[in-house]
């Protein structure tokens, strides 16, 4: 996909949620948040790279001590279809004896949310709690339910606010949904 036809994308796709409402989502997912692991001193592990806006956005707004780190696994490199997992980065701290809390853009399927969850515990996370931007309204029997839910989006391919359309727009600040999916 060319810059152009990323301009034309947007240009072509709804707008389902403004930033106005994905802030207010942000403000809500913190105060939630703050309410369950204030006391925790959690390690906190955003999933690359879609989480990235999501995090930088969110972490400010949680006023208690935490730890940061990342991790990185994806099943769609650029295409809108989730395929094979593929593992990148593993967290450098120990998550051992840790509250661990996993941040993502979308919980969609929730192949991937699940098999990091597996992944932590076996590395010996005390609990592992997720928070995520979006869960996708796909009617689908998910391994996993996120800890803390921002937005709920239909079952439609979705960008921006970290999320991606074919490589390009995670930069917006409102979520957008592709016509044709």
């Amino acid at each position: 996909m060319t810059p152009n036809e990323a301009l034309r994308l947007l240009d072509t796709a709804e707008c389902i949620a403004p930033a106005e409402t994905v802030q207010a989502a942000l403000d809500r997912l913190a105060a939630d948040i703050s309410l369950q692991l204030a006391g925790a001193c959690p390690l906190v592990l955003p999933v690359m790279g879609g989480a990235v806006i999501f995090a930088g956005q969110l972490l400010p707004r949680l006023a208690f001590p935490l730890e940061f780190d990342y991790l990185h696994v994806t099943r769609y490199r650029e295409a809108t279809r989730g395929g094979t997992m593929e593992w990148r980065v593993l967290p450098g701290k120990n998550v051992a004896g840790r509250v661990v809390l996993v941040l993502d853009d979308i919980l969609d399927e929730g192949e991937t949310l699940a098999a990091i969850r597996d992944k932590l515990v076996e590395m010996g996370a005390a609990r592992v709690l997720s928070a995520v931007l979006t869960d996708k309204a796909n009617g689908l029997a998910k391994p996993v339910r996120a800890d803390f839910v921002g937005l709920t989006v239909p079952n439609r391919y979705v960008f921006g606010c970290g999320m991606d359309a074919y490589g390009y727009w995670r930069n917006l600040p409102a979520i957008y949904a592709l016509k044709d999916h």
